[in-house]
Order: C-alpha cells, then structure tokens, then sequence
C-alpha cells in the first residue's frame, strides 16, 4: 500500500492574474501529509511558481506529475492531488446551436489551460483498488466531475432533497446551461472576536484577462474571445491540452474541406460556423507551414462533437473523491491578513482544511472535514460553501487515507 501525491500551486506574480497564498496553501498542504499523514518526501511532487527550484506548474508539467502519479498507482494505494489557484470557463468557439456549454479549466502558470476533459482522461485512468482523494481549491473546481453523487453542496436545486448532511443531490448537471459568470464570493466582518481582518481576491479568472496575458506572451493583438483555443494552440503546440487538440483538428478537418469529424469527410458547414477571426488566424498559418497542424491531426476524435465545450461529460473513477473550493454559482477566496503583518496569505478552503486537521485528534472522515471547512469558514465571513462529491461508500471513509 503506497501513498502518493501531487501538490499545484500557481500565484501568477507579476501578471494581472496574481494571487498571493496558493504557493503557502501547498507548502502547508506537504508538511501535513508528511508529519499528519505519514506520506515519503519522495513520494510527493511538488509544483509551484514562486521557486524556480521546484517544478514549474505549466500546463505540461502538470499534465506530466498527474499522468506519472496513476501510472505508478496500484491497487490499494492512496493517491491526492491538491490544487491551488485560478479556475475559469472557456466558452464555446465553434458557432454550431448545439455546442452552448462550457468547458471549465484550471489555470497553470503559462496558461495553458487544462480543461475538465482533458483532467478526467488523465483520472480515469486510476486503476481499479486504488483511491484517489482531489482538493481543488479554485473556482468552477464543481465542474470537474458529472452524473456523481454531489454528497455535501447546492449546485443542484430540489425541494424533495436535503443536502448538506450527507444526503445525494442528484449531481450537477445542466449548471453550465443555466449559470453565468460566477457571482464574486465576498467577505464580510462580524463581530466575533475570531474573525480575522482580511483582504480577498477571487480565484475566477475572467477571459478578457485570459486574453489580455496571451497578447502579452504573444506580442499579438488580434487574440480575442473567438479566438482563445486556436492561440493557445498556436503558443502551445505539441504541449497544448488534448481538449484544444481534438478542437483544433475538427477545425483543420473543416478548412480542408470535412465536416469536422475524425476522417474529414462530409460537406464543410461546421466551418461556415466558425469564428471568422479563428478562421483568419489559421488560414495564413496552415498555408505558410504545411506541418502546422500536426499535432492536432495525430489526436484522436470520434466526431465534431469532441470538440464541443462541455462535451463528454464522466463520472469521477469509482474510487475518486473530490472536495471542491465551491460551489458553481461562488468564487473561492485568495485571503491576506490586513492587521497582521506576519500571517501569511492562504486559499480559505486549503487553510480551513489544514487548521480542522491539525486540531482534530484522532483520524477525520470526508464528510467531516466538507462540513467543519464550511463552518469554520462561515465563522470567519467567507461566504463560499466546499462541496464533498464522491460515491456514498467513500462519504464516511476517512481523509486522504485510512
């Protein structure tokens, strides 16, 4: 029985996405799995962008530690995977009436965006005995999984069920259909003398700023909304996500002639729907370098439907759990304490969950931590609400591992 884990912090320094405490958020996060929970230093990888010691948090390396942490899982192991940073929503590029969903990504440093496809792929791999446990401390974090038991949060609305106390809602379906941007998690002071004075950022990174950090790395101005997946392809490559590949060929498939799908046969009207600044933006390229388009054409795509936003939804493995920083209609804060000068900055679900464990005495189980973390943070003025996600063998099992 091993005990694995990947650690991803991302601050931004320096650009106009910056927080301040997901970098101490995975610094404490490695202490409380070696001294709590018994894991090996080597055991452990750690990704953060404040150090160039460590392994940067980039869309490849992250892929990379996940990928290398479920190939050397084997049944009985404990996998966890905590995540520290922006989350955001890229919305439909492809112009087609049924593609109107959304695909919510994490945000590495480099931005090179890795959508909630492409992170179950890498998850789903788990092998079978083995548990992996998922802290994501972001925005949009409930967005990672679907059609699973939503054990502890409101995403999903019914007046027959109660949630909140272990109970199963029915999932969270449909959010993305009926949400809109995410309403800003506030912070506000009580009166307790417990409520610390803080500053707050919010780890929803809006688009507009997305694409004002690419036209920097670029030198590029025409980069717009329309045009996201086709830059990241273009800056990234071989190392773009496997999402932004599969939409990438569907596209290059379109301009030779197909109708998006794997072989490229058909008539041409997906590209008609195309962004025509996507369609400027790749013409030129294709046409100048005729391996360009390489890398998206060795991905394998069953139909144009791949590369719908949103598409192919999947459950987490039957031993994945996820705890989530909020829920789909909240932002996750990024907290720095104004009155006291040595405190450190932290995610408020990261420090919750460290302060609940540090202080519980013997060994604490999912639905415990979900609950305390939300008590805890209501205490202290953050309005978002962690949500616990997991089949309900797994909602009384104990944290991280047994």
């Amino acid at each position: 029985m091993g005990k694995k884990a990947v650690l991803i912090g991302c601050n931004y320094a320096g650009t106009k996405a910056q927080l301040k405490g997901c970098v101490n958020d995975v610094k404490k996060m490695h202490r409380c799995l070696i001294d709590r929970y018994g894991f090996l230093e080597n055991d452990i990888k750690v990704l953060i962008d404040a150090d160039e010691s460590y392994t940067q948090p980039t869309g490849r390396n992250i892929r990379s530690a996940l990928s290398d942490l479920i190939k050397s899982a084997e049944s009985g192991d404990f996998l966890f995977v905590h995540y520290s940073g922006h989350g955001t929503r890229l919305p439909a590029e492809t112009g087609e009436d049924d593609d109107t969903g959304y695909d919510e990504c994490i945000v590495p440093c480099d931005m090179n965006l890795i959508t909630d496809d492409d992170f179950r792929e890498l998850v789903d791999k788990v092998p079978q005995g083995c548990r992996i446990t998922i802290v994501s401390d972001s925005c949009h974090s409930g967005g990672l999984i679907d059609d699973v038991k939503e054990q502890i949060g409101e995403s999903f609305k019914d007046e027959s069920e109660v949630q909140g106390d272990g109970n199963s809602a029915s999932g969270i379906r449909g959010f993305l259909q009926k949400t809109g941007d995410a309403i800003e998690s506030a912070f506000k002071r009580d009166d307790g003398d417990d409520v610390d004075d803080v500053s707050v950022n919010n780890k929803s990174l809006p688009l507009d700023i997305i694409v004002d950090i690419l036209k920097q790395k670029t030198g590029k101005e025409d980069i717009d909304v329309g045009n996201v997946r086709p830059t990241l392809f273009d800056l990234f490559g071989e190392d773009s996500t496997p999402k932004v590949k599969k939409f990438m060929k569907v596209l290059f498939n379109s301009l030779q002639g197909g109708d998006g799908g794997a072989d490229g046969g058909g008539g041409g009207g997906f590209l008609g729907k195309v962004s025509e600044l996507a369609q400027s933006f790749l013409k030129p390229k294709l046409e100048s370098n005729a391996d360009y388009g390489k890398p998206a054409m060795e991905a394998e795509v069953e139909g144009k439907q791949d590369a719908y936003a949103g598409s192919k939804k999947k459950k987490l493995p039957e031993n994945g759990i996820l705890i989530s920083g909020c829920q789909t209609d909240q932002t996750s804060a990024d907290a720095t304490p104004t009155k006291n000068d040595k405190a450190e900055s932290y995610g408020a679900l990261s420090h919750a969950i460290q302060k609940i464990v540090e202080e519980s005495e013997g060994k604490i189980t999912n639905r415990e931590v979900v609950l305390k973390a939300r008590e805890l943070m209501q205490k202290h003025g953050f309005k978002q609400r962690p949500g616990l996600y997991c089949e309900d063998k797994h909602v009384d099992a104990f944290f991280i591992c047994d």
